[in-house]
């Protein structure tokens, strides 16, 4: 069974049975770029998704491209209108930025699969996911000097994060793209896959998070994006949080089977 709801822009389907959510951008004729329509298409279904037994959200494009980034069109109405700068900067937060954010705040462990490109802000779409799992085509760039503009919609939090600062420099101040291989050499992707195995080898990866320990992953997942002060303060966190986590069905299905030999079955409880 499937539960399906989106907009021109959007679409979400949400398997019932797997608990995989597969969240689409759906605007190919403009690249999927990140208008407010897009925008607030993905912050709609990310918060439809609150409440549900979701175990998974898989983030892709439709098209050859992930995400384009920031509206160009709308960029350009807006410098021959003279659009006030509080309300271009207004944009960015309330739009592009809010929609970045809610997807790196998903309380569910996230993947992108990346077969084009992503960029600018379409990159940090696809950088808000927990995994990255890319076509052996797709590429990625944070290109904002290319139009002029310095980083924006986290960018600047998001990027070192992953590649370290100097690496991030790098990358926005030249606006490379960058192939798959790359991005997987310097810990963008996780994974590069080729064209014949690109669909088995991502719902597979897919299908064994979905099929993990749902309250343990989110757990672990806020665990991860916390800023620790230090060693100690993220094993008291730790501890913390394991203590929930022990009074599910989950903890004592993996004790159980761990005890007796066998692959766990957890129910996400």
């Amino acid at each position: 069974m499937s539960d399906h709801t989106g907009t021109d822009c959007v679409r979400l389907t949400r398997e019932s049975d797997t608990g995989i959510a597969r969240l689409t951008l759906t605007d190919p004729d403009r690249r999927n770029t990140l208008s407010a329509e897009l925008a607030g298409g993905v912050i709609a279904a990310l918060d439809h998704l609150d409440g549900t037994d979701t175990r998974c959200v898989v983030v892709s494009g439709e098209g050859p491209t992930f995400s384009a980034g920031g509206d160009i069109e709308a960029m350009v109405e807006r410098a021959e209108t003279e659009t006030p700068l509080d309300d271009t900067v207004r944009h960015v937060i309330e739009n592009t930025g809010r929609c970045v954010r809610r997807l790196y705040e998903c309380s569910f462990p996230t993947v992108a699969t990346v077969t084009g490109a992503a960029f600018g802000a379409g990159a940090n779409l696809a950088i808000a996911c927990d995994v990255l799992l890319f076509h052996e085509a797709a590429e990625i760039g944070f290109g904002f000097r290319n139009v002029g503009l310095s980083v924006d919609s986290g960018t600047s939090h998001l990027l070192p994060r992953l590649v370290g600062d100097n690496v991030a420099a790098e990358l926005v101040y030249t606006g490379e793209m960058v192939d798959a291989e790359r991005a997987r050499e310097l810990g963008i992707a996780n994974h590069v896959f080729d064209d014949e195995t690109f669909t088995e080898e991502t719902e597979a990866l897919i299908e064994q998070i979905a099929s993990g320990p749902s309250v343990a992953l989110r757990t672990s997942k806020r665990l991860l994006r916390a800023d620790h002060a230090s060693l100690r303060e993220a094993i008291h966190n730790e501890a913390g949080a394991q203590a929930a986590v022990f009074d599910t069905e989950d903890h004592a299905e993996g004790v159980s089977a761990f005890v007796e030999k066998r692959d766990p079955e957890f129910d996400g409880t």
